[in-house]
């Protein structure tokens, strides 16, 4: 329920702020006074398009605030950033430069999230909204909320079941066309992987090869050095006069041994030599060895360099080393399974679409048999109410297409159709129906959907436009009997209407010579009468027409 509304710097308006309560409130005021200001207020807290050509003459930026009761969005709110006190405050800023700013608990939000959240506690009812009544969307939705909460959940199970059937649909499809470019895909991968698997290299096989065919290669410089190096250590037999350093550190440890009966402090020197003789000693053995197996073995060079070709394959074609080769083969077998597996998944795909279709078939039908059943009872108890506000032959017919398949919002085109005659054949309601026709259609379905959704703010605006006397009276018995559930705010300029109020808002203009300002004012109950005299006669202090009023004023709170 909306309880306070700010509006500053919109149209004629400069700044004022109305306290709001349940029940009826009727908006009156001079024509030109900026009656439609407030309508165009609220519709940019629901989040209607703004214009800077709302912004007042003089103002930097138009600004609307509104308090709610609305501690059931909580929830919602807090998802969005914002907090809710004792109540919840939305404003919605337009500035002359062109941006646009929206808040929601404190919390800045986009005009998108703005929309959807304000939808669920105020709906305007102006000339816009009449227009929109005319799309199959919002068609559709007036029958679907009449039909229950049962209603909203088959609708709810029957989108999800749609989205989760397109999507298997989309997915299965991009499959059966990627079909051919898999297997080609496929082809590739299998030939790379037999070809790796066959020559089957081994981690850091190349780097191995590498060094051993280096050494096969290089056998007799290797001998050559070795040999010298052997001589040196261990003597050269072809030339038993050559030093080496196994006899001259032989040759110093028995000098060193004979100096020591005479010294005792080289004992420590002589101990070191052997230790050098030992080390000496265990180095000659292993070149000698090591000379012994530099043998030439034109076999073995010829299986590493036929092997690294091998290899050389690979990496020509599959990484620059074993490593990346071998990286490619993991890769590509897991690419090869997910190829090989798509075939199986095409199958459950197409099981899957089979189950969802045929799920979403049974939904689908049980939504529209709650359809034809609420359309029924729709469409007699918006009749009755019809009748009563002065158009006794008008019919509405809620028309059920069917689509050649379910769709996320069921298995039929939902179009509300209206015949105003007897005779004629009930048509498009946007096309058929009046302006009048269509607030008073609209003020019918809301007095029939009210027990659907009670404590909701309504705003009409042009409800009684093109209508007076008897009918007038009705249109406000009606309001009237909505707002026994719900928060109605109208604005009006037929006193018919206005005297059904619970309170009465006038909003008045006034000048400077320069400058045109409106304000809202609510009416004391001394004060009503006057202004539904001017109302009704443009007369504020004709004793008839207070007298009228006064009457109205009566007969519209007599009890019925």
């Amino acid at each position: 329920m909306l309880t306070e509304l700010r509006i500053a710097g919109l149209g004629v308006i400069a700044e004022t702020s109305l306290e709001l309560s349940g029940g009826l409130t009727a908006i009156t005021g001079e024509t030109g006074a900026g009656k439609t200001m407030v309508v165009n207020g609220l519709e940019l807290l629901l989040g209607a398009r703004s214009d800077v050509s709302v912004v007042r003459h003089g103002s930097s930026r138009a600004l609307v605030e509104g308090r709610f009761l609305a501690g059931d969005l909580e929830s919602r709110v807090h998802d969005l950033g914002g907090e809710i006190d004792d109540d919840l405050l939305i404003s919605r800023q337009v500035a002359r430069a062109g941006r646009s700013r929206a808040m929601v608990g404190g919390a800045q939000v986009t005009i998108t999230q703005l929309a959807e959240l304000s939808a669920e506690l105020v709906t305007v009812h102006s000339q816009n909204e009449q227009i929109r009544l005319g799309s199959p969307a919002r068609q559709r939705d007036v029958l679907d909320r009449y039909c229950g909460a049962d209603h909203q959940a088959l609708l709810a199970r029957c989108g999800d079941l749609h989205q989760r059937l397109r999507a298997a649909r989309t997915e299965l499809a991009a499959l059966v066309n990627r079909s051919r470019e898999r297997a080609r895909e496929e082809g590739m991968l299998r030939f790379g992987i037999d070809e790796i698997t066959a020559i089957d290299p081994r981690p850091g096989e190349d780097d191995q090869l590498t060094a051993e065919s280096e050494r096969l290669q290089s056998i007799d410089e290797l001998r050559s050095h070795a040999e010298v190096a052997s001589a040196a250590l261990s003597g050269n037999v072809q030339d038993p006069d050559q030093l080496d350093a196994v006899a001259l550190v032989g040759e110093a440890r028995k000098a060193l041994e004979h100096a020591g009966r005479y010294d005792p402090t080289v004992e420590q020197l002589v101990s070191e030599l052997q230790e050098v003789s030992f080390a000496l000693d265990e180095v000659a053995g292993q070149v000698a060895s090591y000379l012994a197996d530099l043998e030439s073995d034109p076999t073995r060079l010829e299986q590493v360099m036929s092997r690294r070709a091998e290899l050389a394959k690979l990496t020509r074609k599959y990484g620059t080393s074993i490593a990346e080769v071998l990286h490619w083969l993991h890769q590509a077998t897991g690419q090869l399974d997910r190829l090989t597996g798509s075939d199986e998944r095409i199958d459950q795909l197409r099981q899957q679409a089979l189950r969802l279709a045929a799920e979403l078939g049974e939904v689908a039908q049980s939504v529209s048999r709650g359809r034809r059943l609420g359309a029924e009872r729709l469409q007699s108890s918006v009749r009755a109410e019809l009748t009563a506000l002065a158009m006794p032959h008008g019919r509405l017919v809620f028309d059920l297409e069917p689509l050649d398949e379910p769709g996320p919002h069921g298995a039929e085109q939902v179009r509300l159709l209206f015949s105003a005659n007897p005779g004629s054949a009930p048509a498009a309601v946007a096309k058929v129906a009046s302006g009048g026709e269509l607030s008073r259609i609209r003020l019918a379905l809301e007095v029939v959907l009210a027990d659907s959704d009670p404590g909701h703010t309504f705003v009409f605006d042009e409800v009684d436009a093109g209508v007076g006397g008897s009918v007038a009276l009705e249109i406000g018995r009606r309001l009237s009997l909505l707002a026994k559930h719900s928060q109605v705010i109208v604005v009006t300029h037929l006193a018919q209407v206005a005297a059904h109020a619970d309170r009465q808002v006038v909003i008045s203009k006034s000048t400077d010579g320069q400058v045109t300002s409106s304000d809202l004012r609510v009416l004391t109950d001394v004060e009503r009468p006057s202004e539904l005299a001017r109302m009704m006669a443009g007369l504020t202090d004709s004793d008839e027409a207070l007298a009228h009023a006064a009457e109205l004023l009566a007969a519209a709170n007599a009890p019925r």
